[in-house]
C-alpha cells in the first residue's frame, strides 16, 4: 500500500495519513504497529503523559507507537473528533485479529484521500470530560 504522511485536513489535528493509490472497500490499509507493552506499563505512560499513540488490545498486549513515528498507521485521524470538517467522514475502521490491529477501508477510497478511522465514542467522551474538567493534555489513540 502506498501511504504518505502530510498535514491533515482537520484543523489542529497535525499530520494525517493519505493514500496515493485507490483502496477497495474491505481492504486492509495498514497494520497498527509499535512497541508492545502490558497494561501496567500502559498506565505508567499515561501518568507520564506519553500516551499519544497507545492502542489497547488486552491487558497483556497494548501497542505503543509514541516512539515509532516510522509506523504510519498512527497518523490516521478521526473525522468525527473534536475538530470536524463538513463532508469529511471516517472511511476506515480498526480490526483486531489475534494480537494484531489493522485499519480496513469501509468504502472505496480514492487516491489522494486522507484515511479517517473512528477512535470510538468512549474515547471522545473521555477527551471532552477531560477538557471540561481542565484535565486535558493531548489526544491518544487508546481503544477499549
Amino acid at each position: 500500500m502506498a501511504l504518505q504522511v502530510k498535514k491533515s485536513q482537520l484543523p489542529k489535528a497535525g499530520k494525517g495519513l493519505f493514500t496515493t493509490l485507490p483502496i477497495a472497500k474491505g481492504e486492509r490499509i495498514i497494520e497498527y504497529k509499535g512497541e508492545i507493552i502490558d497494561w501496567k506499563e500502559y498506565e505508567k505512560r499515561v501518568a507520564e503523559d506519553k500516551d499519544g499513540y497507545l492502542f489497547f488490545i488486552t491487558k497483556k498486549r497494548c501497542i505503543d507507537a509514541y516512539s515509532t513515528p516510522r509506523y504510519k498507521a498512527r497518523y490516521a485521524n478521526d473525522a468525527a473528533g473534536l475538530s470536524r470538517i463538513k463532508g469529511l467522514k471516517n472511511n476506515a475502521y480498526y480490526e483486531i485479529v489475534g494480537e494484531q490491529c489493522f485499519i480496513l477501508a469501509t468504502r472505496n477510497i480514492e487516491a489522494g484521500e486522507e484515511i479517517f478511522v473512528s477512535y470510538s465514542k468512549e474515547y471522545w467522551d473521555c477527551i471532552r470530560y477531560n477538557i471540561k474538567n481542565n484535565l486535558y493534555k493531548k489526544p491518544s489513540k487508546t481503544k477499549a
